[in-house]
């Protein structure tokens, strides 16, 4: 195949472990064969978004008749690894790459470097910072899907006559683009006025208990939704960064014997996620699709090798929308919605 040889001489020990088993199997898996290298660039190896992304990635490769070659980072933040990949897919002559930067501002020499060398460069799920350093974007609209789960829970809670007191699960500290447009799009579904849209926690809305960080992690969630019940008990609506750290905050509140008297919503559609909106751990949840965003991305490189056409970013955004669908098993009048059961044959992980 080629490039292979490269692989050998140019990668460091470190990252070598990394892709000689990912480019390997992208190789030998029937994705593609042809003299045309994309490449695939994600976080880590073991993360089921990542995962799924790479199945989206070398199904497409295959019926687009091109070669992946695929690489990860060995950790979340990883950007040595990536750079280091980005120079592999240099010296293979790829005609482009898909990449979910472990840091968005410090990829962004390398990535000058392979677009100045003619490469076409997509950014998936995680915008490169600035955004405009990619040729396109990629991604679910994270707004989007914090205004659906926003907009599902103020419709059940008017249903019910029930006054809410929210806790708000962020990511961290950082005020990171996903975590904000989740955050935000969340409080705008559900009819809360926010102050700066770009900043977590300047509202003053006192239906809103507080904020918490939880690391996108089941840990993270259960801490911070101890550290929130013991300001206020009255907590009967939970907002969630993701599904493992709603999972998190049900067995904080499941401790508390509070389990039964609040809703938790969040944002994923990872397949644990999925059964735990069909259990009645989550009462909804938006789905991302990172199949469609890998396979469309490599769709892209290949129509950019074949004639130079580039991605159009969707209208009215600066970026190409891949998608999110509200999953619940308890609609509500007015907010569009697909059950578990559509859930389970589309989730991802």
């Amino acid at each position: 195949m080629r490039g292979s040889p490269l692989i050998k001489r140019r990668l460091t020990p470190a990252l070598a472990a990394v892709t000689l088993v990912l480019g390997a199997a992208a190789c030998g898996d029937g994705s593609g064969g042809g003299d045309q290298v994309v490449g695939l660039i994600t976080k880590t190896a073991t993360n089921p978004f990542f995962v799924k992304m790479k199945d989206g990635a070398r199904e497409a490769a295959r019926q687009q008749g091109v070669e992946l070659q695929s690489f990860a980072g060995k950790q979340d933040g990883d950007n040595e690894a990536q750079v280091q990949a980005i120079e592999n897919l240099m010296s293979f002559g790829a005609k482009g790459f898909l990449i979910t930067p472990n840091d968005s501002k410090a990829i962004v020499p390398s990535i000058d470097r392979a677009r100045q060398q003619g490469m076409l460069v997509i950014a998936l799920d995680t915008p490169t910072d600035p955004a405009d350093a990619v040729d396109a974007t990629f991604a679910t609209d994270n707004y989007q899907a914090g205004k659906l789960i926003g907009q599902w829970a103020k419709a059940k809670f008017d249903a019910d006559g029930k006054q809410a007191k929210i806790a708000m699960l962020d990511l961290n500290a950082n005020q990171v683009s996903v975590d904000v447009k989740r955050d935000q799009g969340f409080l705008d579904g559900f009819g809360i006025a926010v102050g700066d849209a770009n900043r977590i926690g300047d509202e003053s809305d006192p239906r809103i208990v507080g904020h918490d960080v939880t690391d996108g992690a089941e840990d993270g969630g259960r801490t911070a939704m101890e550290n929130l019940l013991q300001k206020d008990p009255s907590i009967n609506l939970v907002y969630t960064i993701n599904e493992p750290a709603a999972a998190g905050a049900y067995q904080a509140l499941k401790a508390a014997g509070k389990d039964k008297d609040v809703t938790i919503v969040s944002v994923d559609g990872g397949c644990p996620g999925v059964d735990n909106v069909a259990k009645g751990v989550i009462g909804a949840t938006s789905m991302q699709f990172p199949l469609k965003m890998a396979a469309l991305g490599v769709e892209a490189v290949t129509a950019f090798a074949r004639d130079g056409t580039k991605p159009q970013a969707t209208a009215g955004k600066d970026f190409v929308d891949t998608g999110t669908q509200l999953i619940t098993d308890d609609p509500q009048p007015g907010v569009e919605a697909k059950d578990s059961a559509w859930g389970k044959q589309n989730c991802w992980g």
